[in-house]
């Protein structure tokens, strides 16, 4: 590993306020949702990042004008549900939040589209989403294995099937895909989830940026989807990216496990992104919670100790990575369950959290959907992280340092797929 960074054992200031970066989730949806519209849409607050980046170089290659201005907003000038270059070439990275979607929406236009990305991302499962887009007609095929990216698209021939059955029980962006596309075609449509559906939280921040872009989803408790005829979408002529909920996850944290307050800017109580729920569980086992409109305080009482916790975490799969390193800091046994999610994540998060959980000194047990951690009486001094190339991994064990000990994390720069500047804010909130 070419870079790392140390980071001493460290205080927190007696009072810090951190400025979210936008959401990857909402950021990354808002882009193909803009584009597809038949406005011009201003974008405020839009997340910097890897991921984001990857989408805007392929709506650039799909002929979809973008300008940003000197304040940092970007104008999107929708070109009415279509892509002018029905011919192209998408790196997409490990960007999930692009390539599932993306995959979508070229499928329901057709065209000749080669999407392809990193060696992680075709390892990282789409055929479920495949094959409810074959259902109503798109021509998708497999470059390399069976049901992985890359993949090409080729021409669309509607085959008149109006109603789609799609898995819900490995990836909530498959449906998010499918929902975002299929009001291309003008069809109505109804979508049948099979099995239960994982991260609800992120379809209803998908059903509700659609809202936004005036497409209106009739939502069966989260079971079947009705799609109306005869809608196109229409932005906002402004519209604000949400603070990232996920990334608010490790500066809350610290509130916690520092005792600290910590104040994050660019979320409040109005929030749409289920990830906030996380400060919910923080409250559950020790955390004294601040709400506002557009922030959230998290500290803790001097005389509070952190709680030990069993969670179901399917609702929160992200952010519960987050909950793995507070376990440290219980004292006894902690359980996260239902997160089968985290194995087709940018690493087999199961694995790779179990793995580096161990070299601090945890005594760790990893199930198919769970993980089982039993902190060390004392931890291990300048643990070397390795972070898999998952910019989650690097930001969690960056919490470690707050703990007593100091850590090595290998490979920071991974932060850059969501959080570019993470490591120098997190540096800036010790004493």
């Amino acid at each position: 590993m070419n870079e790392f960074i140390f980071l001493p054992p460290r205080q927190l200031k007696s009072s810090n306020t951190v400025a979210l970066p936008g959401s990857k989730s909402i950021s990354n949806r808002i882009l193909l949702l803009a584009a597809l519209s038949d406005n011009v849409c201003q974008i405020h607050s839009l997340l910097q990042s890897d991921d984001t980046d990857r989408m805007l170089e392929a709506l650039e290659k799909l002929g979809i004008p973008l300008q940003k201005s000197l304040s940092g907003s970007l104008k999107v000038t929708g070109q009415n549900g279509v892509f002018p270059n029905q011919h192209a070439d998408l790196f997409l990275g490990n960007a999930g939040t692009a390539f599932r979607p993306l995959t979508a929406a070229l499928a329901i236009l057709g065209g000749n589209y080669h999407l392809y990305g990193v060696a992680r991302m075709h390892e990282r499962p789409i055929g479920d989403l495949v094959d409810a887009l074959r259902i109503v007609g798109a021509n998708v095929e497999y470059l390399g294995n069976e049901g992985y990216p890359p993949l090409q698209i080729h021409d669309f021939t509607d085959t008149k099937i109006r109603k789609i059955p799609i898995k819900g029980d490995v990836s909530s962006q498959f449906l998010t895909a499918l929902l975002m596309a299929l009001p291309l075609t003008g069809k109505a449509y109804e979508i049948h989830v099979q099995g239960e559906l994982i991260s609800k939280p992120y379809i209803n921040i998908t059903l509700n940026l659609m809202k936004k872009f005036d497409i209106h989803v009739d939502n069966q408790a989260h079971q079947i989807f009705r799609l109306p005829a005869k809608t196109h979408y229409r932005a906002p002529e402004l519209i604000h990216v949400e603070g990232d909920a996920s990334s608010a996850s490790y500066f809350l944290a610290a509130g916690l496990l520092s005792g600290k307050p910590v104040r994050v800017t660019g979320l409040g109580k109005h929030a749409i992104q289920g990830d906030v729920a996380f400060v919910h569980e923080l409250e559950k086992i020790g955390a004294t919670v601040t709400w506002g409109d557009d922030f959230i305080e998290v500290s803790r009482a001097v005389n509070q100790s952190i709680l030990p916790f069993d969670l179901d975490a399917n609702h929160i799969p992200d952010a519960a990575m987050t909950l793995a390193i507070v376990a440290l800091a219980t004292g006894a046994p902690c359980a996260i369950r239902n997160i089968g999610s985290w194995r087709v994540k940018e690493t087999d998060r199961i694995t790779a959290m179990a793995t580096e959980l161990r070299k601090v000194g945890a005594i760790v047990v990893e199930e198919n959907d769970a993980i089982y951690i039993t902190p060390p009486k004392q931890l291990i001094n300048n643990a070397k992280i390795d972070t898999y190339d998952d910019h989650r991994m690097a930001m969690c064990f960056s919490l470690v340092s707050l703990l007593g000990v100091s850590v090595t994390i290998n490979d920071p720069k991974c932060t850059h797929k969501t959080f570019p500047t993470y490591f120098q804010i997190f540096n800036e909130l010790a004493e």
